[in-house]
């Protein structure tokens, strides 16, 4: 493939522009530009759909971007306690918390930082009356709502599929019967990963046909994440479009929780060439790690993309590229390169905002990668946070 094919497949374009030499390596750069361009398009969903639209912690938790986030977006929502207390303490707006299950401990707190909590079942919801009604009591504001699961799939890969046979996630609707909702005010279903409009739509209709008795019941519908919305091919007015004529229908206020959308191709990951060697094939060790700073190339699998380099033999030079770790899977995938790779380069793997940072774990001893925040267009870096030694074993005992 030509160079400029090869460029068109890179999300994080105004990083073409950047040297990577000028960040510690490893190290998560995030285009501050690149995200406020996203938050202009999800602010524009708010603007003219009337829907109020949250940031999914567990995708992107950069609470040094908070401020720029607050000017956009309505708030953010949270998987369980954690989530919950940055998003109360370091984030403007609405906090909104679901969890698979929670702990009858923690719930008091989440209960008192929280403005929306969604059980994942019946069962949790009438178990915990009476810190629930405690908490309204204290704070007669507070709403609660319940995760449903639509059993339509719509999500390519398996594991990330929540209306899977056998789910844990939501409640399907043949476990409504008997229930009066008291209390509940709202439904809320998460089904995507990364995906258009369509197949929310047709998620949507099966929603609306089987769950019609239920959505006369309540205030309002939280949409979840997995909008690719600030994907440049989204269409954006079909999706303006379909959340205004819902909300007329059921006459609720509908919310949505992009993660990914916030950030998409607003970071990378750079990374620096340690070592050359030979096994049948050409082989690259780098300073960072599938399995330790970009889990999703394991779990989904996938092959991210790097900054000037192309599928295996479609350039001159191949490589494998593998982490520091034991684990012999910890592989990122097989590349090209129009000249061969030097000791100390620095490689650029793109998309990185999302999910990989959250993730990053230090098995095998490896650091955690540098966290920096560019601005593409004065061109300014700021390293936010370096982690060392004591971060490590901090988490042990």
């Amino acid at each position: 493939k030509t160079l400029d094919c090869v460029r068109a497949m890179i999300k994080s374009k105004t990083f073409q522009k950047f040297d990577p030499s000028r960040v510690p390596s490893p190290c998560f750069v995030i285009d501050e530009v690149a995200v406020e361009k996203n938050l202009r398009v999800l602010q524009r969903v708010q603007r003219e759909s009337g829907a109020k639209v949250l940031l999914a912690l567990k995708a992107f938790s950069m609470f040094s971007l908070a401020p720029l986030f607050d000017r956009y977006l309505s708030g953010v929502c949270a998987s369980g306690l954690f989530e919950a207390r940055l998003g109360y303490t370091e984030f403007g707006g609405q906090v909104h918390t679901f969890c698979a299950a929670y702990k009858e401990d923690e719930l008091p707190e989440i209960l008192s930082i929280s403005d929306h909590v969604v059980f994942n079942s019946f069962s949790q919801w009438h178990r915990f009356q009476t810190i629930i009604q405690d908490a309204k009591h204290q704070r007669p504001e507070l709403q609660f709502g319940v995760r449903i699961n639509p059993q339509h799939s719509e999500a390519d890969v398996p594991m990330y599929d929540p209306c899977a046979e056998g789910s844990r996630l939501g409640i399907p609707k043949s476990e409504f019967a008997g229930e009066h909702l008291k209390g509940i005010s709202g439904l809320h279903f998460h089904t995507l990963c990364e995906q258009d409009f369509e197949p929310l739509s047709r998620t949507l209709d099966v929603i609306e046909e089987n769950f019609a008795d239920v959505l006369k019941k309540v205030e309002w519908v939280n949409f979840g994440g997995g909008h690719h919305i600030t994907r440049d091919d989204y269409p954006v007015d079909e999706l303006i479009k379909r959340i205004v004529a819902f909300q007329e229908k059921h006459s609720v206020q509908v919310y949505l929780e992009p993660g990914e959308a916030a950030v998409l191709g607003a970071g990378v990951l750079v990374a620096e060439v340690l070592d050359l060697t030979y096994n049948q094939m050409e082989l690259a060790i780098l300073d960072t790690s599938a399995t330790c700073h970009m889990p999703d190339i394991l779990e989904m699998p996938y092959r991210p993309e790097i900054f000037r380099a192309a599928e295996k033999g479609q350039k001159t030079y191949s490589y494998r590229l593998g982490g520091q770790t034991c684990l012999a899977g910890d592989v990122m995938g097989d590349y090209s390169f129009e000249k061969p790779l030097q000791l100390g380069q620095r490689l650029m793997f793109d998309d990185m905002a999302h999910y990989s940072m959250v993730k990053t774990t230090t098995f095998n001893g490896i650091a955690l990668p540098t966290i920096a925040l560019w601005n593409s267009d004065t061109d300014q870096i700021k390293i936010i946070k370096q982690f060392g030694y004591d971060d490590f074993k901090d988490r042990l005992s």
